[in-house]
């Protein structure tokens, strides 16, 4: 905290450096103080005096990503990328055309993020990845201050290509996860964010093949109990106020001019900022969604609809909107109000809040990514991540082994995604597991020749087996060799790991095998599940890949991750692709058939028994709160961490519920040999369903069993409450 303080104060920002961030812009030419600039009045007041001197064209150039006005001394600060740690390079090349790569601090995927079960833990890391972020801005005069960052996307389906970047299946769990990572990026100070959230992509956007004219269809019950509980819980928990459209449409109708933008996210959710299209969506309303002639009328739709930040070439279509008559200035207007009151909880029209100056008397090796903290955190953030998916006879942690053979082609290698950015480091799990082996004699084999590999693993006491997917598929946009792979633009179409192959092979030649599985997504790695005695999972990308997965490996981490998405046994069990209504078999909440891996599952090295349930009542009635405890205690030798999952189930429900519904967790620590109390909390109203006859939820009387778990299908206790409807 001293280290962010001393930065963040060092000097007051100077006209002079803000005139040059803003995108190489004209020679500042402001006369001030105009009204805007003064602080102490009030935020709407400022905003209509700086619209009020702002000319048509210079309202057009604010619909851009960064909406500086130059002949004002108006410096608007543009987008970046952060979903798993600031991207200023990495393989999207984030740095910029002609630009420099900045490294930065790399932390594990959002998919292994959401497998931490950990909200302090994310809202810690975002803090950190927002400084970063203010730091370049400030003393680099790199990237922008409204971080493209968290996805509050639910990945529905183990097809989807982008699933890395979700945190999860669980509306729930994934809003409590993005509400966290919002706050870690803003900041708790009551005058300025640190950084500007920008919540990504509303809304069901869960398929990457046809996404720029593709419909997801589903009724509005399960838009407001499912799609959009993430987004809304982010925006009215979490504070976000910027959000990015989804390309696809909602019911044949296009998000980016859906009504539902102002109807549900501004007028019933309170959100008033940033709306931008994603990179290209003007255009696919035309050509892809074919919902209009031309691009000035599909322009100024989006307008209607609220949006006022284009990723798109739009100011032609803009300009020509307004020359033809559909869209007028108060409409463009009324829109920036939202864009400038982002830009003014950013400090950025006062100049004495500007964090500009941060780091200018520092030198490069001083920079917030080279300290040793955020190494640390990058290792603990990869741990927590890590889920034990088998460990048959104790085979994990290893104990001494005197020869280990690593093998496979992701072994020596982290493998980076489209939205990483450029680590200052990385440590392969070869070089972890060798550095943590104490002695023991690592070889390694890519495992591209299967005989060589097989032999290598015959000598060894242990083989590791590190298998997976490469997130970019190790090939260029939009190209995908294997069927299994997918990534941004293409989805999965099997769930048949390939490279289980090497699996097979080297287990005939010595069952005494531990394999890693390195996903961006679930597999049907069933044949690896019935033979190998040990079987870990993790996310990709994280500059402390290899150390992590060591920390586990041997026993000085106990893992603790549990999954976030059902490992489905076949892919038969899935219903169609496009098919969005969950009620038709999808996820834990509504599938029947018998998953591979369930959600919320995940071992230890630990054992807990779960033991004296207690409610606080047995009637809940609307406005009021069931508080459960329970006792966990750790029988076992060894200290560990349990994530506790509290689930409902609906009894007697007049309407089709789901099967169980996630309501709360906790990650807790406890000791070898003690007990823990661990406290859970139900809101009546979250026992709510929508009414589309009344058009509002609705509490019912029902009985709900109340089921505290280690995973969705591991139930440890039960108890019931009489719910009294409103």
């Amino acid at each position: 905290m001293l280290r962010r303080f001393l930065y963040r104060f060092q000097s007051i920002a100077r006209i002079a450096i803000a005139c040059i961030v803003a995108v190489q812009a004209p020679l500042c030419m402001a006369q001030g103080p105009y009204p805007f600039q003064n602080r102490k009045l009030d935020t709407e007041a400022r905003i209509t005096d700086l619209l009020s001197r702002m000319t048509l064209e210079e309202k057009i150039d604010a619909l851009s990503t960064n909406p500086a006005v130059p002949r004002l001394g108006v410096v608007g600060t543009g987008h970046v990328e952060g979903l798993h740690g600031l991207a200023l390079g990495g393989p999207g090349g984030w740095e910029g055309k002609n630009q420099t790569v900045i490294p930065t601090t790399t932390f594990p995927q959002a998919r292994g993020l959401g497998q931490t079960w950990d909200p302090a833990m994310i809202e810690k890391l975002a803090a950190e990845e927002a400084f970063e972020t203010d730091y370049a801005f400030g003393k680099y005069h790199r990237g922008g201050r409204v971080v493209r960052a968290p996805n509050a996307d639910l990945s529905r389906d183990p097809r989807w290509g982008r699933s890395e970047e979700s945190y999860g299946e669980d509306p729930f769990l994934v809003g409590t996860m993005a509400t966290s990572f919002t706050r870690g990026l803003q900041g708790d100070d009551p005058h300025y964010w640190t950084t500007s959230s920008l919540l990504k992509h509303f809304l069901a956007n869960s398929n990457e093949d046809g996404r720029g004219g593709s419909s997801s269809n589903f009724d509005e019950r399960l838009f407001r109990e499912y799609y959009s509980v993430p987004f809304r819980m982010a925006i009215q928990q979490g504070h976000a106020n910027a959000m990015m459209t989804a390309y696809n449409a909602w019911n044949g109708t296009p998000i980016e001019v859906n009504a539902v933008l102002r109807n549900v996210v501004m007028k019933e959710w309170g959100f008033d900022g940033v709306l931008c299209t994603d990179g290209g969506a003007l255009t696919n309303l035309v050509k892809e969604h074919h919902a209009f002639s031309d691009l000035p009328h599909a322009a100024a739709a989006s307008i209607h609809a609220g949006i006022n930040q284009f990723l798109d070439d739009y100011k032609g279509p803009v300009r020509q909107a307004v020359s033809d008559g559909l869209i007028t200035e108060d409409d463009i207007s009324r829109n920036l109000r939202g864009v400038f009151r982002v830009m003014i909880r950013l400090g950025m029209l006062d100049a004495e809040a500007r964090y500009n100056s941060i780091g200018e008397n520092t030198h490069p090796g001083e920079d917030p990514w080279w300290s040793e903290g955020n190494r640390v955190l990058a290792r603990k953030a990869t741990e927590e991540s890590i889920v034990l998916l088998k460990n048959e006879g104790q085979m994990l942690p290893l104990r001494t082994p005197k020869s280990i053979a690593v093998i496979g082609p992701l072994a020596d290698r982290v493998a980076l995604d489209w939205y990483s950015g450029t680590p200052t480091f990385v440590v392969t799990p070869l070089a972890g597991i060798r550095a943590r082996a104490h002695g023991a004699e690592v070889s390694y084999n890519e495992g591209s020749d299967i005989v060589s590999a097989a032999a290598l693993a015959k000598k060894a006491d242990v083989v590791i087996v590190i298998i997976g997917n490469h997130p970019t598929c190790d090939a260029g946009w939009a190209k995908c060799p294997l069927p299994s792979d997918g990534k941004e633009v293409i989805d999965r179409k099997s769930l048949t790991l390939e490279q289980e192959a090497i699996a097979k092979a080297v287990y005939a030649a010595n069952p005494r095998m531990v394999v890693v599985l390195q996903a961006s997504f679930p597999y049907t790695t069933t044949w690896t599940q019935e033979h190998v005695p040990a079987i870990v999972e993790m996310a990709h990308s994280s500059e402390e890949q290899g150390d992590g997965l060591a920390d586990v490996l041997f026993g000085d981490y106990n893992p603790a991750g549990h999954l976030t998405q059902t490992w489905v046994a076949d892919m038969s069990d899935l219903p169609p692709m496009m098919d969005y209504n969950l009620r038709d078999g999808r996820t834990y909440l509504w599938a029947r058939s018998k998953p591979l891996y369930a959600f919320g599952y995940g071992l230890s090295y630990s054992q807990f028994r779960y033991s004296h349930l207690k409610l606080s009542t047995h009637e809940l009635r609307s406005g009021q709160t069931l508080d459960v405890s329970v006792e966990i205690s750790n029988t076992s030798g060894r200290d560990g961490d349990e994530v506790v999952q509290f689930y409902a189930a609906h009894r007697n429900s007049a309407i089709q519920r789901p099967l169980e519904e996630l309501k709360d967790f906790r990650r807790v620590f406890v000791p070898a040999g003690k007990t823990v109390e661990v406290v859970l909390h139900l809101c009546a109203d979250d026992l709510r369903y929508w009414d589309a006859s009344r058009d509002a939820f609705v509490l019912e009387s029902d009985t709900v069993e109340v089921r505290i778990a280690a995973a969705s299908n591991d139930i440890r206790l039960r108890g019931n409450v009489s719910v009294r409807g409103s």
